[in-house]
């Protein structure tokens, strides 16, 4: 992790599995905005969870994930939830992830990561606003 890192102070709470599992996602959320051509990619906390969004405005919406200690064996992706990212994903990939209402697209920590739907949630989401 860069010293630079918005992240570092935030993860450094979280268990091992999850800042390994954190990792790797990051790393596919970050190409898959580049290969969206989503432009400069903003990260910060937004309610003290990493996000993700397009720093051009008008192109797409924010992308959080976070672990939390209610739920300590999962990781989480949230997006809008005046969107219809979360419903498009139930639809085209129904059991990659355990779907809670709107926003939040739940993985078990240790379990392989639903690669090609992070990507593909990543894509829709920093160009959500492109395509309406």
């Amino acid at each position: 992790m860069r010293m630079d890192d918005p992240f570092a102070d935030t993860l450094a709470a979280w268990p091992v599995e999850a800042r390994a599992q954190f990792a790797e996602i990051r790393a596919l959320i970050l190409d898959a905005a580049k290969e969206a051509d989503a432009g400069p990619i903003a990260e910060s906390l937004k309610w003290g969870q990493p996000s993700w969004r397009p720093a051009r405005p008008r192109q797409g919406s924010t992308l959080r994930l976070d672990w939390q200690d209610k739920l300590p064996h999962t990781l989480a992706l949230f997006v809008d939830c005046k969107t219809n990212l979360s419903a498009t994903m139930q639809e085209i990939y129904p059991s990659e992830f355990q779907y809670e209402t709107t926003r939040a697209l739940r993985m078990t920590l240790g379990d392989t990561l639903p690669r090609q739907a992070i990507d593909h949630l990543a894509r829709l989401t920093f160009t959500y606003h492109r395509k309406r």
